[in-house]
């Protein structure tokens, strides 16, 4: 067995120490065995499950769906459906923060619009926006 020690491990998979400790912790990656020095020996496929979390975690997925998406490759009766279903609400949920982050754009455009830029900062429409109480 081509065993690795956390150091070789966080090269291969480019990822720092610390966060294999706590991808360990959080069981989204198994426990190694230990050499008779008590250092971590991970198996190969070690660095496929780190670089899978990346790769999620770079599509947005957080940790704990990282952890059910690792279940259900884990899962020999899991089927490819279920992981489209988990991607495609993953979709969904890019699509409502986009449509969230547009709203939030267009509201700071119409403040910027509305400000002149040469009013005394007590007469400024976007901070004057932002102090304005809500009717109950």
């Amino acid at each position: 067995m081509n065993a690795l020690t956390i150091g070789e491990l966080g090269q291969q998979a480019k990822v720092n120490i610390e966060t294999l400790r706590y991808y360990e912790r959080r069981g989204l990656l198994s426990a190694p065995p230990r050499s008779r020095s008590n250092y971590r020996l991970y198996g190969p496929e070690a660095v496929k499950v780190v670089r899978f979390i990346k790769r999620a975690q770079g599509l947005g997925f957080t940790l704990k769906e990282i952890e059910e998406l690792l279940s259900l490759r884990a899962a020999p009766e899991a089927s490819c459906d279920e992981m489209r279903k988990a991607a495609t609400e993953k979709i969904e949920g890019i699509d409502a923060k986009i449509r969230l982050l547009k709203a939030m754009r267009d509201a700071l455009t119409t403040l910027v619009d509305q400000c002149p830029g040469q009013a005394p900062i007590q007469e400024c429409p976007i901070l004057e926006a932002f102090t304005v109480e809500e009717e109950a």
